[in-house]
């Protein structure tokens, strides 16, 4: 037992503990490193073989790709965008009518006057006139909200109603 209490029993003791202590450390590294490649062999999938950096990068460029991609469809949608904007431009974005007695008579307003516009303020006010025996049909350009030729009260109220906003028809007296 001597030759565990004097200086070379005492060593040998000592790098015993160290071999042991090292020992379970690459246990435990070993261990761990066996849990992180399960883990990168989840993540790589099929790559199975390549490291983390290569499938980073190849991951990398898949999105610079898919990037572009995406940036070009972004154009082309835009550029739809503006044409369909262009069309509903000229689609009627404003209506009105206006019911009437043309003849001051107790006929029901049956004269109308009705206001198509489009987003510029320009189109068409179209307007029949209605009496016991005949009807007529007058039409007039309406550009920038305003008449070609001289419009009628009745006229000019639905042109402002148009503009306006207001919906439904609207009977004067």
């Amino acid at each position: 037992m001597d030759e565990l209490t004097d200086v070379p029993g005492l060593v040998a003791l000592a790098s015993g503990g160290l071999a042991l202590i090292a020992l379970i450390l690459a246990t435990v590294l070993a261990v761990k490193l066996r849990r992180l490649r399960a883990g990168q062999r989840v993540v790589l999938g099929a790559y199975g073989t390549a490291d983390l950096v290569a499938h980073a990068s190849d991951l990398q460029t898949a999105f610079t790709a898919l990037s572009g991609h995406v940036e070009e469809v972004s154009e082309r949608l835009d550029a739809r965008m503006a044409t369909a904007e262009e069309r509903l431009d000229g689609a009627i974005a404003y209506r009105a009518l206006v019911r009437y007695d043309a003849y001051g008579e107790l006929s029901g307003h049956q004269s109308t006057t009705i206001a198509l516009l489009d987003a510029r303020q320009n189109g068409v006010v179209i307007s029949t006139i209605a009496h016991r025996d005949t009807a007529r049909m007058y039409c007039k350009q309406i550009h920038a909200g305003r008449g070609e030729q001289l419009l009628s009260p009745e006229e000019e109220e639905a042109v402002r109603l148009a503009l306006t906003g207001e919906v439904g028809s609207v009977t004067l007296d």
